[in-house]
């Protein structure tokens, strides 16, 4: 039935400081600067689970996972989105989930393959699409400064 398909949009942001890994999407990427946040600050996954969780009903992640909990103090987020599934998967399928992410460096393009597998590994579906687009060096994101993902997400019940 297609009227009860639901939809979810997700956004997240995160400062680029030195001293920490990037990860995006569940990948490691090789350099100089990483994604400061409570848990590992996958920004993409982030936003991911944030589409989900709307689309679901379910809050957002600061609900379900907040930043004053020690327990998830760098914490993996591609953890974070297991745990998100295993409750979702007790009432929705996703149909499919798109990304965009904004990042003067570094490119997305070579990772971009790896990402969409990771996530749709997590998820339970092939249908992943990530984009990546710069800011043309206007702003936070276009000074290397931060990195920010949009995430919107179809869920259908079982």
């Amino acid at each position: 039935n297609r009227a009860a398909m639901a939809i979810g949009f997700g956004v997240d942001l995160h400062r680029l400081v030195p001293g920490r890994r990037l990860v995006l999407g569940g990948v490691e990427i090789p350099y100089p600067l990483g994604l400061l946040g409570h848990s590992d600050g996958d920004a993409v996954l982030h936003a991911v689970i944030d589409a989900l969780l709307g689309a679901a009903g379910e809050g957002d992640i600061g609900t379900k996972f907040p930043d004053t909990d020690p327990t998830y103090k760098g914490v993996s987020s591609d953890l974070l989105l297991s745990k998100v599934m295993d409750d979702l998967r007790k009432k929705w399928k996703v149909v499919n989930v798109d990304i965009t992410v904004l990042a003067e460096e570094p490119k997305i393009a070579p990772y971009r393959e790896a990402i969409r597998l990771k996530i749709a590994s997590r998820i339970g579906t092939d249908r992943v699409s990530i984009k990546g687009k710069t800011m043309e060096g206007l702003g936070s994101i276009g000074a290397r400064e931060a990195i920010a993902a949009y995430a919107v997400a179809q869920l259908e019940p079982l």
